[in-house]
């Protein structure tokens, strides 16, 4: 991997509102950073690193643009008569607790202005930072509904540091969730991106799944790979060098489309259901998207 680059930019905005057609179960997000030094080959997010004229593969890990002042205009966009408190989502396209995080304090930053409007917020991410905040969550969950969730593919060591080598270990991942989970906070993983032939099987599944449990997790999710035609040209070639006994069913599987083909899909879901029920452990769990405007004008009073 790259030594990385920090490019130190402004924004316009904070919030970015989500297009109706993503179907995704929240219109607001907030994204500190573009690039990501954790370096999933399969992250969708590559894409997003050409709208800046960078490339797909090692520009997206080793150039990381900063929004430097994000605090500061969240804060004025908070603030507006406009803002109705709906939820918002973090992580979804870059990992707001990469290794800058730890110099420029920008997310702990967002987490503190949502928390002084009690505003709703999903934390989705990686990174075994996000303990060094837990104090602000904890604040955070009394004021205004709180979700944080891991995203925990595997377990399997010797897949992680192939896959995503910037990543903390799935293990430790899942000990720091714990601890969200005892200070009363609702947590989830997304066992994601589950990678046909890799980590598929019942017996990779159930191990996961036995962790989380373990964890004290409210909810774990299933989401099987995707591979979008704007990560195609850089995916596709690294697993044909990286995994070349894999690359036929990968290309049998998702030849010109994203997603893998229904039978598919229906097959690791049922495998996914039973094993989940067998831990007891819930699915789906995304923060409310209640307006909370009046809680919000008292705590703007209060401070």
């Amino acid at each position: 991997m790259a030594r990385p680059q920090y490019l130190e930019d402004t924004c316009k905005t904070a919030l970015n509102r989500v297009p109706a057609e993503s179907r995704v179960p929240f219109r607001w997000t907030i994204n500190p950073y573009r690039g990501c030094t954790h370096s999933c080959h399969y992250c969708f997010a590559r894409a997003f690193h050409t709208y800046l004229d960078l490339g797909i593969g090692e520009d997206f890990s080793s150039k990381i643009v900063v929004k430097t002042n994000v605090v500061e205009v969240l804060r004025r966009e908070l603030a507006s008569p406009r803002w109705d408190g709906e939820a918002i989502a973090m992580g979804t396209a870059t990992d707001p607790y990469q290794h800058c995080e730890g110099r420029y304090r920008l997310t702990r930053g967002v987490l503190e202005t949502l928390t002084r409007f009690a505003n709703p917020l999903s934390m989705l991410t990686k990174s075994t930072m996000i303990v060094r905040d837990l104090d602000v969550y904890r604040q955070l969950n009394d004021v205004a509904p709180v979700s944080v969730a891991m995203s925990v593919g595997t377990l399997d060591e010797d897949v992680r540091r192939v896959v995503e080598p910037g990543t903390p270990p799935g293990a430790k991942r899942l000990e720091i969730l714990g601890r969200f989970s005892e200070a009363g906070i609702r947590t989830g993983v997304l066992v994601a991106p589950i990678l046909p032939g890799l980590t598929d099987t019942e017996e990779h599944l159930d191990t996961v799944l036995a962790a989380c449990a373990e964890a004290g997790v409210d909810y774990a999710v299933p989401i099987v790979l995707h591979v979008r035609a704007s990560i195609r040209e850089h995916f596709m070639p690294w697993v044909k060098r990286t995994y070349p006994w894999l690359y036929p069913r990968y290309a049998e599987l998702y030849g010109s489309r994203a997603y893998a083909p229904k039978a598919y899909q229906q097959e690791v879901s049922e495998r996914f259901a039973r094993l989940r029920l067998r831990h007891g452990i819930g699915g789906g769990g995304e923060t409310s998207r209640r307006p909370v405007r009046e809680r919000q004008e008292q705590l703007a009073l209060a401070v």
